[in-house]
């Protein structure tokens, strides 16, 4: 009363209403944190406090249900574009038998339960029991959170859920038909038709239109991240008039930009950020609202209804989520967190309920009941996908350190400032997600009369690289050198930084007497023994459809060449791109035994060729979606044949309309010599020509070692 009389309640302004939200939003999780208490929880008690059943602060009116939806739509729209696509065609089967199974249990056993104990007919049994069967991704941004969204598990369960929600949603408009006795052949012809060609719009139309978009604006951010939301939109749209729901419809449109939004770029870190900060907890907090706690002390029967729905609803959702992990031979943890994704009902349950209280078909006792079993299922969900999450979590960053037991630096020279976007964007790309390594753009400045004019340009450009780094999310260390000239400065730098890979820009352009790329790159390539990527990088990466990658005969007995080929492997995941490769035999055979062992996972395509690539027959059936890769050598290296040297000056003047990269793999003199020793198939390819001398000089090493011995 007291607060009444000071502020009239419930408040209008809309000044004090999201004041009050975002107080809520940025104060919550700081609270339960020492508490251990998953975020979503907090947002939605938050939302029963100052809900119209609890303070009466705030009305669930327009401008909630407004952001409410969009927050929605942005879960859905997130789960899509983060979703591992590899594993997802890796694990579609899984995904088809755990969505029929969290689709077919709770839907049989909700009926039978509905129609013997709660004692409805059988059309409103199948309405209730279809509200157990779809679910909604509620605690999504826990396992986004905890970094498990590319995991099989949360693969398996995102599949699941599209197909449970999407035939539980079926199910609800043919109701809507029987009631209104217009269940006819013209209902399945529209909604059939109308999905087809809105799902041929979504994954035809949206990439197409995309990667045009990226292209012709390329480097303006903002813009980009609007495309995104309007193309979430639309899709929902094109969804709703196709008689499906609106988040299915947001769903499609993140596996349809998935290939162009990468998971370290600035665009991806724009989108989780303005979902997870506003628009997500404004849903979580508007499903609080919904919550009335009063019907627990409405009578026996009001609790007997809340009370069966909330136990045939966590109860077959445990069951599917169980028989899943039983079939597919997941860890416990693995199967919670599957069963905590896939329990929390929401979105879709509340279009049923609606639908069926205004067709007279359930009553308030449901109406109440639903909505306490919102409230229930959203905690256990978020309790199960918390506690699973965390060890799940534990597990990979155990596998991940075993994986990788050198710390991965890389380091981009720039010059150009045309081409730091690029550079930045592909450095950013390629390195391990795990690594907390910062990327270094360095600058090198000549030591002569000019010099603090020149050093204040290169401030400038590595101020631009900074900036673009920055907004994906990436840490970053400026470094800017001093040196009589160019070469030794990089050379040097990267000595002291003690690089692994550098990243390096060519324009492409020299002449037939320069040696490979021209001085500049040739005394980098000879003073260093670090992977070196030269590239000549026309569009932004993620624009790329296809990476076509060469390997020459005895690449796979490289020191460096594992690295490489993890870097080229995560490039492909992030980039959203196909594979091909392209190699000897025996090459190809190491590559086969190698990409399955270690994530991300790469389903390539294989091409066997023994001799050295045809650029000029190349560069004719070559796309602008492509992305060629040639991998080299350096002189001392085992797969160095006197061809690699002219791969650059074919690459100047056949490739001018196309992107292309050429790696030089790490190189020791350790492993070299190594791997010489144990060669034993080097004679797979017929044109090397000094093949005779190698033979000798190998036979020269072994007399020596064996002698020194």
């Amino acid at each position: 009363m007291i607060l009444y009389s000071i502020i009239p309640l419930p408040l209008k302004d809309p000044v004090i209403i999201f004041s009050l939200v975002l107080l809520i939003i940025l104060l919550s999780p700081i609270l339960l944190r020492k508490l251990r208490i998953p975020n979503i929880i907090g947002l939605i008690f938050a939302g029963i406090i100052i809900g119209p059943f609890g303070l009466n602060l705030l009305l669930r009116d327009s401008s909630i249900i407004l952001f409410g939806t969009v927050g929605l739509l942005y879960i859905m729209f997130l789960a899509g574009l983060e979703i591992d696509m590899i594993q997802f065609r890796r694990s579609r089967l899984r995904s088809i038998v755990f969505g029929s199974l969290t689709f077919l249990l709770p839907q049989v056993i909700g009926t039978l339960a509905s129609y013997y104990l709660l004692g409805f007919n059988i059309i409103t049994s199948i309405l209730l029991a279809s509200m157990f069967a779809s679910h909604t991704l509620i605690t999504y941004p826990i396992v986004a959170r905890l970094g498990l969204t590319k995991t099989e598990a949360v693969t398996v369960a995102i599949g699941g859920t599209l197909i449970t929600n999407v035939l539980s949603l079926l199910i609800l408009s043919v109701i809507v038909q029987v009631s209104s006795d217009n269940l006819n052949s013209f209902f399945w012809f529209r909604i059939t038709g109308l999905s087809l060609l809105t799902g041929f719009l979504i994954f035809w139309g949206i990439p197409k239109l995309g990667r045009w978009f990226f292209r012709t604006f390329e480097g303006e951010g903002y813009s980009h991240f609007l495309f995104s939301l309007a193309v979430v939109f639309l899709s929902a749209f094109l969804a709703q008039i196709s008689g499906l729901e609106p988040i299915i419809g947001a769903f499609l449109a993140g596996l349809a930009l998935n290939n162009l939004v990468p998971q370290n770029s600035s665009l991806m870190n724009r989108i989780e950020f303005v979902g997870n900060t506003l628009f997500i907890p404004f849903f979580l907090i508007g499903v609080g609202m919904l919550v009335d706690v009063r019907v627990l002390f409405g009578g026996t029967q009001a609790i007997t209804v809340a009370l069966t729905m909330i136990i045939v609803a966590t109860l077959t959702k445990w069951l599917a989520a169980d028989v899943t992990k039983r079939i597919f031979r997941y860890t416990k943890h693995e199967g919670m967190v599957i069963f905590g994704l896939t329990n929390g009902q929401a979105a879709a349950t509340l279009a049923a309920i609606t639908i069926g209280f205004n067709l007279g078909l359930l009553n308030e006792q449901v109406l109440n009941g639903t909505v306490m079993m919102i409230l229930i299922t959203c905690l256990i969900a978020s309790f199960a996908t918390e506690s699973g999450g965390r060890h799940m979590a534990i597990a990979e960053s155990e596998r991940v350190a075993l994986e990788k037991d050198v710390h991965e630096r890389i380091m981009v020279p720039i010059s150009n400032p045309k081409t730091i976007g690029n550079l930045i964007d592909l450095a950013i790309l390629i390195r391990e997600p795990s690594m907390a390594e910062p990327i270094f753009p360095l600058t090198i400045v000549k030591d002569d009369e000019d010099v603090e004019r020149q050093v204040q340009q290169s401030k400038k450009m590595l101020e631009q690289a900074v900036k673009h780094a920055s907004a994906s999310g990436t840490s970053v260390q400026l470094v800017t050198r001093v040196d009589l000239n160019i070469p030794s400065g990089i050379i040097r730098a990267m000595k002291e930084l003690q690089i692994t890979t550098i990243i390096i820009g060519w324009n492409a352009k020299m002449s037939a007497r320069e040696k490979i790329f021209g001085s500049v790159l040739d005394n980098v390539l000879t003073g260093s023994t670090q992977t070196l990527f030269v590239c000549k990088l026309l569009y932004a990466v993620n624009t790329f459809q296809r990476i076509r990658v060469f390997v020459p005969p005895l690449a796979h007995y490289e020191p460096g060449f594992s690295n490489w080929l993890q870097m080229i492997k995560i490039l492909n995941q992030q980039a959203g791109t196909s594979l091909e490769m392209t190699g000897s035999a025996a090459t190809i055979k190491q590559l086969k035994l190698i990409l399955p062992k270690r994530q991300p996972f790469a389903n390539p395509r294989y091409n066997f060729d023994e001799t050295m690539p045809n650029l000029s027959n190349l560069s004719k059936t070559a796309k602008t979606g492509d992305l060629f890769v040639f991998v080299s050598a350096r002189r001392t290296n085992i797969s160095y044949q006197s061809y690699l040297d002219d791969i650059p000056y074919m690459l100047s003047k056949r490739f001018d309309p196309f992107s292309f990269i050429v790696v030089f793999p790490e190189q020791t003199a350790k492993g070299t010599y190594e791997s010489a020793l144990q060669l034993d198939d080097y004679s797979v390819f017929p044109y090397q020509k000094n093949l005779s001398f190698f033979n000798r000089m190998l036979e020269n090493i072994k007399k020596i070692l064996k002698f020194g011995k």
